[in-house]
């Protein structure tokens, strides 16, 4: 299928091949009819699998083929996701297939000052991509109306609930009209996001493109079982002696992440750490320079790495274990993308056992054990050694400091 044969008007067409598409991605030949159509989805797709594309390029051409109900130009959608820098990424997206359209856009997020933001609003939008806490504050400000909104996007809905958003979201559906399409994307769908989903979609057509338990076919998985404090001399002896370089690592924390990188510019190792402590123009210029090869290691929280989207990535490293099987998912789904093969690779120390046997229950596939390195665990089993408490975990990582309430956290409980 092309995305002629999608009925796509003109202008989106030739936005399309300008920038090489003609190939619609399994979730944008789904999504697309039933979105132009107006009804509310449900799209279950994993990170690099085009589902930006997926619900942008409808968008574009419902809002440019159906009439404007208000006079002004008020906000007709509203794309809210978890992280500046995804938000960043999507308003590319409606940059790049609507740049034949009048329809204008903006993105608002926190962490930087709000004033060219709120300039951008004044001239009055069409699209509006924002992140809970920034969008709320410029509601309460005055400067946001969504009384006119016709299209809702719940984006990367997962990773909304992880990281203790889910208050902020159901204040933004109150102030919104119940007369609208909505769509909700996320990269998995746990029984949470089924719920919330019951709550504010109505009819919902439910797309995916793989099961929830599905690992993407061309990455080839492998695990280290690997002494806890050894770890960073672990990466060290793979980036150095199988000569790794563009590489994302994962870790559970900020401190973490700094740490990481601090041993592996020990060794001359070209490495930064992106994380929320960062600020935007920071983080930035650290996936810039990722992007341009001038980093060979990045290092991250899954939290910050959300919305990081590079081709070609051969290589993820689990530095730590996710405690949610569904984040191991993610995570190696940024390796071997668009065609490309990709390698990703697990330090499992003793405590983290319970939440590997995890991963294993949910993938279903046998992944290669590496037991020649020089780290291996010390004599007894995994069984036998502390074991992480899963409740008492920081499942976001980062997402503590983020902003949210007390009440919020209880619901992160309650939705878990």
């Amino acid at each position: 299928m092309t995305f002629l044969e999608l009925n796509l008007i003109a202008p989106i067409l030739n936005a399309l091949n300008h920038v090489g598409y003609t190939t619609p991605t399994p979730i944008q030949e789904k999504a697309i009819p039933i979105i132009l159509s107006g009804a509310d989805i449900m799209g279950c797709a994993q990170t690099g699998t085009g589902k930006t594309a997926a619900f942008a390029i409808p968008i574009l051409q419902r809002l440019t083929q159906i009439p404007r109900t208000s006079g002004n130009r008020s906000i007709r959608s509203l794309i809210v996701t978890p992280t500046r820098e995804l938000a960043i990424q999507i308003e590319d997206s409606f940059k790049s297939y609507g740049a034949n359209l009048p329809l204008k856009h903006a993105v608002v997020f926190g962490g930087v000052n709000q004033a060219s933001q709120v300039n951008r609003l004044k001239n009055g939008v069409d699209i509006l991509i924002a992140t809970p806490g920034r969008l709320l504050d410029l509601v309460q400000q005055g400067f946001i109306n969504l009384k006119s909104l016709e299209i809702f996007v719940l984006d990367e809905a997962d990773r909304m609930l992880d990281m203790g958003f889910i208050h902020d979201v159901k204040k933004i559906i109150k102030l919104i009209p119940e007369n609208r399409q909505t769509l909700l994307f996320s990269a998995t769908m746990p029984v949470a996001i089924r719920e919330l989903a019951d709550q504010f979609l109505k009819k919902p057509k439910y797309v995916s493109v793989a099961p929830i338990s599905s690992t993407a076919e061309r990455v080839n998985q492998k695990v280290y079982m690997v002494q806890k404090e050894d770890k960073r001399k672990l990466l060290i002896h793979l980036i150095e002696e199988e000569k790794i370089n563009n590489v994302l690592v994962f870790v559970r924390t900020k401190h973490s992440a700094d740490n990481v990188v601090k041993a592996l510019k020990a060794k001359n190792i070209s490495a930064e750490a992106i994380h929320g402590n960062k600020s935007q123009n920071a983080r930035q210029r650290v996936l810039e320079a990722f992007k341009n090869k001038e980093v060979g290691v990045l290092v991250a929280t899954d939290i910050a790495a959300r919305g990081i989207d590079i081709d070609q990535l051969p290589f993820v490293i689990n530095f730590d274990l996710p405690n949610i099987p569904e984040t191991y998912v993610h995570r190696i789904g940024r390796t071997g993308r668009a065609g490309n093969g990709g390698i990703a690779i697990s330090f499992c120390g003793k405590d983290e056992h319970p939440y590997w046997k995890d991963i294993m229950k949910l993938i279903k596939v046998d992944v290669k054990t590496v037991s020649e390195h020089p780290y291996p665990w010390h004599s007894g089993s995994p069984e036998t050694a502390p074991a992480t408490t899963k409740n008492n975990s920081n499942r976001s990582g980062e997402a503590n400091k983020s902003r949210k309430s007390s009440n919020s956290k209880q619901n992160k409980k309650r939705w878990y």
